[in-house]
């Protein structure tokens, strides 16, 4: 699918000619090698040394959805980059937050994103957020052949319902399945350390704040069972990327913003270092 510039200088007449607002389908008719999915593995023996994205949390609250990711990539038992990020806008008001193969993962974001904006720009109207959540679960659908070679995408999505007024959170599995998950979620190695964080630390009425300083809580307590998820870097001042997604639109919070608030959490676990104590009764 390339332009015929040298002969006449026009596009080809497939991009010319009216179709699906599915990107995707686009590219299936027309440069189907250029999707993640459809491109062939050498033979391999063993699983694949390539950096994996780990943890990625969120957390509703009455105004929106946060969703937060630590920095870490591992390949195998090394740390592969301290300062990935795992956590991208996909439109005005949703977000994705990435785990697994780190390189597959990234890719499939930007498919996803330019698959929002070509359904916008071809339909006169944005998808639902039902609509991107299912579009997404597609795309994880098409790279099943390589997640059972061990190279697995596992996003969480999230993002504000225009029409019902919350924010949402959307889980997957390998096969593209979908469950929405209610009050907050978690995705990669370090999630069931962070979902158990959360379970204690989520209410309904938290404010934007308080749901941020909840995903920092979370991913801290699963930097501390889990070698593969990394908490705030004090010394490198490496912190997590929090968005918070709200009627506004969306928003990464700031670098200063996330560090005072991973300080404050720092310093909390300087006296209680298991964490914020939920009451027993």
């Amino acid at each position: 699918m390339e332009a015929n510039t040298r002969s006449t200088g026009r596009l080809p007449a497939a991009f010319l000619t009216p179709g699906s607002s599915s990107f995707m389908d686009f590219l299936s008719d027309h440069a189907p090698g250029q999707l993640p999915g459809n491109r062939p593995l050498p033979p391999v023996e063993g699983a694949v040394q390539v950096p994996h994205g780990t943890t990625i949390v969120a957390v509703t609250f009455p105004g929106g959805v946060v969703l937060a990711g630590d920095r870490r990539a591992t390949m195998g038992n090394v740390i592969a980059q301290r300062d990935v990020e795992k956590v991208f806008p996909a439109d005005e008001y949703s977000a994705v937050g990435i785990a697994g193969t780190a390189g597959l993962a990234v890719e499939m974001v930007k498919l996803f994103q330019l698959e929002l904006e070509h359904f916008e720009k071809v339909e006169g109207s944005t998808l639902s957020l039902e609509g991107k959540a299912n579009r997404l679960s597609t795309m994880i659908r098409s790279n099943l052949g390589m997640a059972l070679q061990g190279l697995a995408v596992v996003p969480i999505f999230a993002g504000y319902d225009v029409d019902r007024q919350r924010g949402r959170i959307f889980s997957y599995d390998v096969t593209g399945g979908r469950s929405e998950e209610l009050g907050f979620a978690g995705v990669g190695s370090g999630s069931v350390f962070a979902r158990g964080a959360l379970k204690k630390l989520h209410r309904d009425d938290l404010t934007e704040e308080q749901a941020a300083t909840a995903v920092l809580q979370a991913l801290y307590d699963a930097a501390d069972d889990d070698s593969a998820t990394g908490g705030p870097d004090m010394a490198r001042r490496i912190y997590p990327i929090v968005m918070s997604i709200t009627e506004d639109g969306i928003r990464r919070l700031p670098d200063d913003e996330v560090a005072e608030l991973a300080r404050t959490v720092h310093e909390g676990r300087l006296q209680l270092p298991n964490g914020p104590q939920a009451p027993v009764s």
